[in-house]
């Protein structure tokens, strides 16, 4: 499950547009916010792809944000 309030931050930080993100990742900017959300689950690619756009090079970081076990269900509905 993907930790949605980490990777918002990541993404706010990166400076980087949704939209550009999205494309980058051969996905409509709403299927990533729905990534992002919870609704659906980033394929092993898409992962890889976003490590790679958002330079995330931790191991610990990548894990954190897209393997967490437990999400505060209330930071996915922002």
């Amino acid at each position: 499950m993907t930790n949605t309030k980490l990777l918002r931050d990541v993404i706010k930080n990166s400076g980087i547009k949704l939209q550009a993100i999205a494309d980058k990742l051969g996905i409509s900017r709403f299927s990533l916010q729905l990534k992002i959300e919870n609704r659906f689950q980033f394929k092993s690619e898409e992962i890889q792809e976003l490590c790679k756009i958002l330079e995330i090079t931790s191991l610990q970081e990548k894990e954190d944000i897209f393997f967490a076990k437990e999400v505060d269900l209330k930071s996915t509905l922002n």
